[in-house]
């Protein structure tokens, strides 16, 4: 019952207006441009709308299956996984040297989010695969870099990260799986691990599995964690396939979403595994694929509210429901459509903002990304990291609650499992949960970023935003509507990290009110994303843009995001100056 359509303007304009990509000094930018990314773009979104949303649903309603020790995909998963592989676009910005194209990551990030959109459950294969051969090329050996990477780029093999166990989550220094050393230098490893998503499947030969364990007789807690290599059939020196490995899959989770990505159990019994990096450094490797894990789960967050405000604003065009309090303004029908009514207008104006929003500030992300790699700036590598629990954290808040706020344009239908608008809840819901929960990014924030290198990158961003506004402030047009609500969001930002500073004495000040600090923070970067965003339509319209729907739609958008949404930084600061006494003030056996 449901579509989806890549809005084509809206990536260019992000690409092109505001990131100017072809115009960044960063190595291997200045091929992007506009005629490339667009033909580009076109084929990732025909992918996305004809062969990966039909499947959608399909994943939805059938699941994967377990048979036999074998995990099977859903109908129709298969062939589409050969199509996307036989397309190269898993390889999109691997290195040319194990079979990638070497484009900058910005690409790779715009191409992912039509695909997310379409059937998040199928790029969870393909995602989580290049998260892994993104920890291989950053540490591993140079034989580990040739055997597993080129297989990985084209999907030929998957990967998975293998973190949780079931006595612990976040608390990882719990973790109980060991790996003993062998004579040739391998490891033989035991534990079980759960969660773990495209654990197993039938769409690839081979599954490399990244498991973090214990070497015996090392350090206790985190700092004894160590991460290896452990493939599901083992690899021979000439590449090919051996034996199975002692891994199987103990059981499929049943989910509230997500279905058509096998989430599962894994045992691993005296498995052989290869130590990838450092022995007891296993989280510094690991964290290399999980911070890109983490700007790609914020990334389905506001991608899942894309294509439920999508179909919404569809059904709000053809549902018939009541008058318009001005006049009908469809007069030779029973009723006026759902969206001439103003609070319908207001839902799809929440959900239209923040997602545009949310996408500029992904893809200014990604963008840093490159910059901190390809043109080896620290100062960019500082700021992303300061960002990354906002883009994770904030963006799959807000999906969540756009996602459902699409299915309430519905009324009753939304909650019909047919209409298909309960899949994007359900759908968006774990990515407030996986990748670290959003209290931990919350956390992670206030308690670890914010502090870096002696605030540095957080005064940093401060400085990005006042001169902004001081080069604009002559500018009448953004002034009022922009530049003025964004002055005293960031103003309510700056008082709120001031705050934390002096509630060390109380430290749990600062933690109980680390979650609204993400959230006001999150609110700054959108509103910094709108005020720049309205700047470049401003100018595409002075220098005589065609097409001037599509900018004054853009500036009228994030108008309304800078005025009904940006406000609810002052709602978070009041929160935060509350300190911790009304939050810690029962005694845990009075919940």
């Amino acid at each position: 019952m449901t579509t989806y359509t890549l809005p084509h303007k809206d990536f260019q304009f992000v690409l092109h207006d505001l990131l100017k990509v072809s115009e960044q000094d960063i190595p291997g930018f200045a091929d992007l441009d506009r005629d490339f990314t667009a033909a580009v773009l076109e084929e990732s979104g025909k992918l996305s709308s004809d062969v990966l949303h039909p499947l959608n649903a399909v994943g939805d309603t059938e699941g994967c299956t377990l048979e036999n020790g074998v995990v099977r995909t859903p109908k129709g998963f298969k062939d589409a996984f050969d199509q996307v592989r036989e397309g190269g676009w898993t390889a999109l910005d691997v290195p040319e040297q194990y079979g990638g194209q070497g484009l900058p990551y910005v690409l790779n990030t715009a191409v992912n989010e039509p695909m997310v959109s379409a059937n998040m459950a199928f790029n969870m294969y393909q995602g989580l695969t290049h998260g892994a051969l993104s920890a291989i090329l950053a540490h591993g050996s140079d034989a580990q870099k040739d055997t597993f990477a080129p297989k990985l780029a084209s999907c030929e093999w998957t990967g998975t990260m293998n973190l949780t166990e079931p006595h612990c989550g976040t608390d990882l220094g719990l973790m109980r799986t060991k790996a003993e050393p062998q004579d040739d230098g391998s490891y033989k490893v035991t534990g079980q691990k759960i969660f773990i998503s495209s654990g197993d499947h039938d769409m690839a030969d081979n599954i490399i599995h990244l498991v973090l364990a214990k070497i015996p007789g090392g350090p206790e807690g985190i700092k004894g964690v160590s991460l290896f290599i452990v493939p599901k059939f083992i690899v021979k020196d000439d590449g090919s396939l051996g034996d199975r490995n002692g891994v199987s899959v103990g059981k499929i989770e049943e989910k509230m979403g997500i279905h058509g990505n096998s989430t599962c159990v894994m045992n691993y019994d005296g498995a052989t595994g290869y130590l990838l990096g450092q022995e007891h450094k296993g989280m510094r490797a690991m964290f290399v694929m999980m911070n890109e894990a983490r700007l790609g789960v914020g990334l389905q967050g506001y991608a899942q509210a894309e294509v439920a405000y999508q179909n919404a604003v569809a059904y709000a065009n053809d549902r018939l429901q009541g008058r318009d309090v001005t006049g009908a303004k469809n007069p030779d029908g029973p009723a006026d459509p759902l969206i001439v009514h103003p609070d319908i207008r207001r839902n799809l104006m929440d959900q239209k903002s923040f997602v545009e929003g949310a996408r500029a500030f992904t893809f200014w992300g990604a963008m840093l990304i490159d910059r901190a790699h390809r043109a080896e700036d620290a100062q960019a590598d500082g700021l992303i990291s300061l960002m990354t629990p906002v883009i994770k954290g904030f963006l799959t808040d807000k999906g969540f609650e756009y996602a459902t706020a699409a299915q309430q344009v519905y009324g009753g239908h939304g909650y019909i499992e047919e209409w298909g608008m309960s899949q994007f809840a359900r759908d968006a819901r774990i990515a407030m949960i996986y990748e670290g929960a959003n209290g931990v990014q919350a956390l992670d924030l206030v308690g670890r970023k914010l502090a870096v290198d002696g605030g540095k990158h957080l005064m940093g961003f401060f400085d990005m935003i006042k001169s902004f506004i001081k080069e604009n402030e002559g500018n009448e047009a953004l002034k009022s509507d922009f530049l003025d609500p964004l002055k005293q969001a960031s103003k309510d930002m700056q008082a709120a990290a001031m705050y934390f500073m002096g509630a060390m004495k109380n430290p749990n000040n600062a933690l109980a009110g680390s979650y609204d600090f993400m959230h006001l923070m999150g609110h700054v970067c959108l509103g910094y994303m709108w005020a720049q965003m309205a700047k470049a339509a401003m100018e595409a319209l002075d220098n005589g843009a065609s097409d001037t729907a599509f900018f004054e739609t853009k500036i009228a958008t994030g108008r309304y995001y800078m005025a009904r949404q940006l406000p609810a930084t002052g709602m978070h600061l009041a929160r935060i100056n509350s300190g911790a006494d009304t939050v810690m003030a029962l005694e845990a056996a009075s919940f």
